[in-house]
């Protein structure tokens, strides 16, 4: 039986697992031209735990003029700022390493109680 404790923590993995994956593919694509990052907001549940909600962000990246085959033409870069993204990754990844360490904790104590019961 999962208790409480486990159940926020496991809503809290996942949720916490897909901000990481939207800062990793905002980084990765971040040199794409009119590429739009994502951003993931999050919310508490009725039932407990947290709900991850994936939303694109259509703020206009800089236009800049390059050199194409046609010519010099406006391009639009990409609106993702890596001077963002990363703190974000850092603090993403840190508060995944938290929530997994209440499951450990969480799973130790059910490990205790279930010696003393014996």
């Amino acid at each position: 039986m999962i208790s409480s404790a486990q159940n926020s923590a496991l809503s809290a993995l996942k949720a916490f697992s897909t901000r990481v994956q939207s800062n990793s593919n905002n980084v990765a694509n971040s040199l794409t031209d009119g590429f739009k990052k994502t951003r993931v907001t999050l919310s508490s549940k009725e039932t407990g735990g947290v709900q991850a909600q994936i939303e694109k962000v259509n703020t206009p990246g800089s236009v800049v003029y390059q050199e194409t085959s046609d010519g010099q033409q406006e391009v639009e870069l990409s609106n993702v700022d890596i001077g963002q993204e990363f703190p974000e990754m850092s603090i993403n990844s840190n508060l995944y390493q938290a929530n997994l360490k209440t499951l450990q904790v969480a799973d130790e104590m059910a490990g205790s109680l279930l010696k003393l019961k014996a």
